[in-house]
């Protein structure tokens, strides 16, 4: 019989909000999916001793090593139970992955794991497949100031979250590299790491400590340093406290590396009037809602954080949500969603309370999970606050594919937004739904928030905007040359700032820019394989794209594809039709397909 094992007492509240960070709102759910009495999750919970088996099963389903939850001390595992690997009982495979600033650093890696009994697997492009990442026990991100602004890096995290969401492998351990860096991590790569621990390094350093703390991390199967260890960093020091207030522009700054949301203090966010001081008016509103619609990488973060920090100056709670956080788990039905969606809100607030969640939850089979969710936020939740609620949900796209907890989620959307006109608690809540999809789902029209509030739909940058951004970046681009950019490029404002950034750091010419715009090594090669390997996971998409881009005249497509496809920001949509949103995809893709 294997020993037991319980759960440190300095882990017990952190493992409890871990359980509804992966789609677990209750005890018995959680029993459920490893076919476990739910009296065994319950002693696991409370830091009673399980079963050594049960004990790894669970922190598996949660996302965490059994080794950093276990209170060894006072109860040793029996050495013969200890979990294998990819079937192997000393091997592990790593995956190691950086950008060029870390090629003698992934050498010396190699060499240091060639010595050892462990594998070492090397990518030959930036983008990742999903082959090497679930062959790999553990992946080595090399995170530097350039590669956290990368979409190879974000496609990578992403991918190896979904890997995660059917098995436990690989782990990721983040390795950030010459801190301190001069900008915050992009919120949405953020978001897919937040539940791994960060290690920091510097490159001048003795690779010797590195080394070995690598080694016994890998010998003991853990997925994190002691929390005092040299070594060890916080997701919470590398980003700026939430209460901070943004600093003033500064008259003349070094530019930033183009990539996630702009930081509220940057020079280089551009406002297109009149949309930022409508949303500031509306959003002092009583029961506001405010819709903002745009394809990826068109500011909708970056908009909707100047939007809570206004709404945070006139005196409301602001918090963001991003619908990437949540577990594929969770999206599995209305019932487990709503309960993330309380409990996410409930967290940010720093009002997480599971005996609330639960008992707002016991009438669920009588009046349903809209009912409860509703009461959870009238009868708990804005009752706590003493201050409006702000509240801006992201990534809203995620809710499509399930048609039942789009139908319930957006009905109770559109329900709570009706309350504000009536009763004076829910004129409390002021929402931002921010989507990059138009919404092609069927909903009631009278369940719909799709159809009431603020709308706003992110155009692309115009040539002023553009002549702007440019003497922001301390350039001097005659009007020929601003035209020949947005003939490349349109408007597309990550597109604009990551060519403005390359020509203020003087790695290309502007006349370089137009004429290496396809070869391996451009500074939008990143953004086009991103592209490219979205499509090959979507046949349907890639042949109604080849469509488009063979054509010279716009092609008409069903609505569903369309509105994907633009969701993507590969195309513009011209009433029926579609057309490549840039030269730059059009010319591509063309030679890709030809």
């Amino acid at each position: 019989m294997p020993r037991s094992l319980k759960l440190r007492q300095s882990c017990i509240f952190d493992i409890k909000l871990s359980l509804l960070r992966n789609g677990f709102p209750s005890q018995r759910l959680l029993a459920e999916q490893l076919e476990i009495a739910q009296s065994t999750v319950s002693h696991f919970l409370n830091g009673k001793p399980v079963d050594f088996v049960n004990f790894v099963e669970l922190c598996q389903a949660l996302g965490r090593d059994w080794r950093d939850l276990a209170d060894l001390e006072a109860e040793p595992p029996a050495e013969q139970t200890q979990p294998e690997l990819n079937g192997q009982d000393s091997t592990v495979t790593i995956l190691i992955s950086g950008d060029a600033s870390c090629a003698e650093l992934i050498t010396q890696l190699q060499q240091s794991f060639a010595q050892t009994r462990h594998q070492v697997v090397t990518p030959s492009t930036p983008l990742l497949s999903a082959e090497n990442l679930q062959f790999s026990d553990y992946w080595l991100l090399l995170l530097t100031e350039q590669s956290i602004a990368s979409e190879a890096t974000l496609a990578n995290v992403q991918l190896t979250r979904e890997l995660q969401t059917k098995r436990c492998q690989p782990g990721i351990l983040p390795i950030l590299l010459n801190l301190p860096w001069m900008q915050r991590l992009p919120f949405d790569l953020l978001s897919y790491l937040q539940d791994s621990q960060p290690w920091q390094w510097q490159l001048s350093e003795s690779f010797t400590r590195l080394s070995s703390a690598l080694l016994e991390v890998l010998e003991q199967r853990r997925m994190t340093l002691s929390v005092n260890h040299e070594l060890a960093i916080s997701w919470r020091q590398l980003t700026t406290p939430a209460d901070q207030s943004p600093l003033p522009p500064l008259p003349s700054a070094a530019p930033e590396i183009p990539g996630g949301q702009i930081d509220l203090e940057s020079q280089f966010y551009i406002q297109r009037p009149p949309i930022e001081t409508l949303c500031y008016e509306a959003i002092a509103q009583p029961g506001a809602l405010i819709r903002i619609k745009a394809p990826r990488q068109m500011g909708k973060t970056s908009l909707m954080a100047r939007i809570l920090h206004q709404a945070k100056q006139q005196g409301a709670r602001a918090i963001p949500l991003s619908f990437q956080l949540a577990n594929q788990r969770s999206l599995t039905n209305p019932d487990t969603f709503l309960q993330w969606f309380c409990a996410s809100v409930s967290l940010e607030l720093g009002l997480l309370d599971p005996n609330q969640l639960a008992s707002h939850w016991q009438l669920a089979p009588v009046i349903g999970s809209n009912q409860c969710c509703k009461a959870y936020f009238e009868q708990y939740l804005l009752p706590s606050l003493s201050t409006p609620l702000a509240l801006g949900l992201d990534e809203v796209d995620r809710v499509f594919a399930n048609l039942e907890i789009a139908d319930d989620f957006f009905g109770l959307l559109r329900a709570l937004h009706e309350e504000a006109k009536r009763r004076e608690i829910w004129k409390n809540i002021r929402l931002i739904v921010v989507h990059s999809t138009e919404v092609y789902i069927p909903l009631d029209i009278n369940k719909s928030p799709f159809n009431v509030g603020l709308p706003i739909e992110l155009p692309e940058f115009t040539a002023p905007q553009v002549e702007e951004l440019v003497q922001r970046y301390g350039l001097a681009l005659s009007p020929e040359a601003i035209q020949a950019l947005m003939e490349l490029i349109g408007g597309h404002p990550f597109l604009v700032r990551l060519a403005l950034y390359a020509i203020a750091h003087q790695t290309l010419s502007f006349d370089q820019l137009l004429q290496e715009t396809f070869i391996t090594g451009s500074i939008y090669a990143d953004h086009l394989r991103r592209h490219l390997s979205n499509l090959e996971r979507n046949p349907f998409l890639m042949e109604a794209f080849r469509d488009i881009v063979l054509h010279e005249t716009p092609v008409r497509l069903p609505s569903e594809q369309a509105f994907k496809l633009d969701s993507m920001g590969l195309v513009k949509l011209v009433g029926n039709t579609a057309l490549p949103r840039c030269k730059l995809y059009r010319n591509y893709f063309r030679r890709y397909f030809e």
